[in-house]
């Protein structure tokens, strides 16, 4: 006997409706007005599969990796606050490598100074950071494989370790929430996730940020990639010369700690509103400062101008990091390795 209130499951149509009046009720239930139309949007998302009718594959995949950055984003959320820097690099290296102990001297400092470090929680590198970071400091996003990798000792069984089973929900963990990255040698797992961080920071996806291409003293690994750059990819244009500005190669722990901590040392975030990019910075600029910005970076901006600003309406809206000086100009949304040298320049001027 049929239940009056049910609805039909070869009716699609009376389907749809019943799914959709389930999900405005559970958007009625949430408390949180202010992002009422996002959450339209990610449930509006589920709704359009389901009216689809996707196939069971498409289904998992939407599925489980929602789940997986659910999961994730619960864990790094009580460190947000934080800054961050991730470890990529071999898991085939050993412990006895002369890279095992770069990267867990490395780390080993950086937590001295409170930064805590990322990883993909398997062997070799990612063993190697977190050891020398500490369990304490440590957050590891490690991938399940076919041959079944289990995290490393230091990070098993840890509250701030997520399982995932796809890469690209794992890049874009690694890669979301940190403030600096440091690539060691490696495969072609190594050098996926090097060249998706470049690719990001060239089209401007994600942050300006530090990146240290570190080897062990003598090594050759990065400075024949930098060969491999400037022999093929920068004569035939595929890209720029202003884009080896992303990253610095050395084989110096004190020059990789200089290089991540400098970079915020006056540089603080940046912004568009609009059309207008809004960089923050700590400290004042002279008048001669921003003349040396104008006369040299110009040729990045649509109109010829850089000047000081005060928040814009939009940031004081949002309360965004109102304390810090600016200044403004209309980025040609393309020029982002120059972006990169400005950053530098910004950070090289001496507090006024």
């Amino acid at each position: 006997m049929s239940n009056d209130n049910s609805v039909q499951r070869n009716d699609p149509i009376q389907t749809r409706e019943a799914m959709r009046n389930k999900f405005e009720k559970l958007l009625e239930l949430l408390d949180d007005s202010s992002r009422i139309d996002l959450y339209d949007i990610a449930i509006g998302s589920l709704l359009e599969l389901a009216e689809d009718n996707t196939d069971t594959l498409n289904l998992k995949i939407a599925a489980s990796a929602l789940r997986e950055m659910a999961q994730a984003f619960s864990i790094f959320q009580p460190y947000t606050g934080i800054k961050k820097v991730t470890f990529f690099g071999s898991s085939r290296i050993k412990n006895d490598d002369a890279l095992y102990n770069q990267t867990k001297e490395l780390a080993k400092r950086l937590a001295k100074l409170g930064w805590m470090t990322v990883t993909g929680a398997g062997p070799g590198i990612m063993s190697a950071a977190i050891e020398g970071a500490g369990r304490e400091m440590s957050l590891g996003v490690n991938i399940r494989l076919p041959h079944e990798q289990y995290a490393n000792p230091f990070i098993a069984n840890d509250p701030k370790l997520v399982e995932m089973r796809y890469f690209f929900t794992r890049k874009l963990m690694l890669i979301k929430e940190s403030d600096a990255y440091v690539v060691l040698p490696g495969g072609f797992g190594t050098m996926d996730e090097s060249f998706e961080l470049f690719t990001l920071l060239q089209t401007g996806k994600m942050n300006p940020a530090p990146v240290i291409l570190l080897d062990a003293p003598g090594g050759t690994y990065w400075n024949s990639w930098y060969n491999f750059l400037g022999t093929e990819l920068i004569p035939l244009e595929m890209i720029h010369r202003n884009d080896t500005a992303f990253f610095m190669i050395t084989s110096s722990i004190d020059a990789s700690i200089n290089e991540i901590t400098h970079f915020y040392s006056n540089y603080h975030s940046l912004r568009f509103v609009g059309d207008i990019l809004v960089i923050r910075h700590r400290h004042k600029l002279s008048p001669e400062q921003l003349d040396s910005l104008v006369e040299d970076f110009a040729d990045i901006t649509l109109d010829g101008t850089i000047r000081k600003a005060t928040p814009l309406p939009p940031e004081r809206a949002d309360n965004d990091n109102l304390d810090m000086e600016r200044i403004a100009l209309k980025f040609d949304k393309a020029s982002y390795g120059k972006l990169r040298m400005m950053i530098d320049r910004i950070n090289s001027f001496q507090s006024q």
